[in-house]
């Protein structure tokens, strides 16, 4: 069987009984990328001395009788966790060179795990994007199309999954920017209730909006991964302090009865008519193993777009003011202070980053504060409320991820509205805090990937992950391109 095909829960099967070795499944993983990389362009640098000695590591484990999760298991990590002793840019002129001096709390997760480091993955500046086009130094590829995007801002983790040039990764997820992509790239894309997973280590973007989640071929390795990086740090305030369930437990469960909604307010103008078929299919094949239809509303949905982008840049134009050119990363010379830091990020800071530091700083400023910001937080209390409402008569919400499949590189670069658009059957889940998951539905007529998303109530993750498992079992959906196969 080809170890694309393989779940993680098979491979740490395999390297217990030694039928394969961890530096042997790094090397796999390794040779791929130098073989295929080149065309899709997903990761910034690989850790190739790093890698081999943390598989090394794995293999001596495994030789003492250890058993963990991730034991063994390579790994790609999205630009934006900060690594001990690892350069980790956020896709930013303005953070090249940095080197963290600690891990992230998710890093450390999976260190304890035995996961293997395989190198730092492609990404829209500070996450903000949605087509990879954003990053500092390259535009990541869709390993379906590579004349198209592979959405954002975790291009580079949906592009490398879907290319098999890691078993699984990490990656943020602040408007959508795990779902979209994974929908536009056909793999799986979760991301968890906010809270549940800390952000400690995360290089912030929205820190009310920012989640880190996981990106996988399977649902079974979505299971494994959130399991592994889940639950409670007290280096993080927003961290939810209750016990994280048995993911795996919850897959092999039927579904009959489960009562799914289907909000009026998802079926919007300019969605692709394939996009709309498919979904339309999809709901049919939940129904047909048992689950139960029921139509919701969610009648703010309309105001979400306009209120994330208040909120998010208001979050990061307060975040981004770190960025001076005094503590780390780049710095430019001036005549004096003030001439430093507009020199600085000036030049440190790409078109997109600085629109949205120019809007944030625009909303939070005096005389405007009342009349954006916090008029915005008052419509995300009733989006969030919207959900409360619907989840009272239904289990799980099931939407399109994108109202389009991925659309050609440079296609939207000038028209940032059109852009953010994408995002619109996303980015309500983020300001609500839910859980959604992005699972492979299907294929357009050109041959690009359409995804199906899931939405649960706060900290039902299991229950997403078994409705996937069951329309994963029954709709098998290929996730990696045959020409990127051995």
């Amino acid at each position: 069987m080809d170890i694309l095909d393989l779940t993680i829960v098979q491979l740490r099967e395999m390297l217990r009984k030694k039928e394969v070795s961890s530096v042997e499944l790094t090397e796999y993983y390794l040779n791929r990328i130098k073989k295929y990389d080149g065309e899709v362009l997903a990761y910034l640098r690989t850790t190739e001395d790093y890698a081999m000695e943390m598989a090394r590591s794995a293999d001596e484990r495994i030789g003492r009788g250890e058993d963990t999760p991730l034991l063994g298991i390579p790994l790609g990590m999205k630009d934006i966790l900060c690594t001990k002793g690892i350069e980790t840019t956020c896709g930013s002129n303005i953070l090249k060179g940095f080197v963290p001096p600690y891990d992230a709390t998710v890093i450390r997760k999976l260190k304890e795990a035995g996961f293997v480091h395989l190198g730092r993955l492609n990404m829209d500046e500070f996450a903000m994007g949605s087509s990879t086009e954003n990053s500092a130094f390259q535009t990541t590829r869709n390993p379906w199309d590579t004349t198209r995007i592979p959405g954002g801002s975790s291009g580079g983790s949906a592009a490398a999954v879907a290319s098999g040039l890691c078993t699984s990764a990490l990656g943020t997820d602040t408007g959508g920017s795990i779902r979209q992509p994974a929908g536009l790239c056909g793999v799986i894309g979760m991301k968890p209730t906010y809270g549940r997973v800390s952000r400690y280590g995360l290089v912030a973007f929205a820190s009310s909006l920012d989640q880190i989640g996981p990106f996988s071929r399977n649902v079974s390795d979505c299971a494994t991964m959130l399991g592994v990086i889940a639950g409670y740090d007290p280096m993080d305030s927003t961290s939810i302090p209750e016990a994280v369930p048995d993911y795996q437990s919850f897959l092999g469960r039927d579904i009959k009865g489960l009562r799914v909604g289907i909000p009026a307010e998802y079926s919007v103008e300019g969605m692709e008519a394939d996009v709309k078929k498919t979904y339309e299919d999809n709901l049919q094949i939940l129904r047909d193993q048992g689950a139960t239809l029921v139509d919701v509303s969610l009648p703010h949905t309309q105001y979400a777009v306009a209120t994330y982008y208040i909120i998010c840049t208001a979050e990061a134009s307060s975040n981004l003011a770190r960025y001076d050119g005094v503590k780390y990363g780049l710095r430019e010379n001036g005549k004096d202070i003030i001439d430093m830091y507009k020199k600085t990020r000036f030049k440190g800071f790409g078109k997109e980053v600085k629109r949205r530091i120019i809007l944030g700083t625009y909303v939070l400023s005096s005389g405007y504060y009342d009349a954006y910001y916090r008029k915005a937080g008052k419509v995300r209390t009733l989006i969030r409320r919207d959900f409360d409402a619907a989840f009272t008569a239904c289990d799980l919400i099931v939407t399109p991820v994108s109202p389009t499949t991925a659309f050609k590189v440079g296609e939207r670069v000038a028209d940032p509205l059109t852009m953010y658009l994408s995002d619109i059957f996303t980015i309500p889940v983020n300001l609500a805090g839910l859980p959604g998951i992005s699972i492979p539905g299907g294929f357009d007529a050109k041959g690009l990937p359409i995804g199906l998303q899931i939405i649960g109530r706060p900290l039902d993750e299991g229950r997403m992950l078994q409705a996937a498992h069951v329309f994963e079992s029954v709709k098998r959906v290929e996730t990696v391109p045959g020409r990127l196969r051995d």
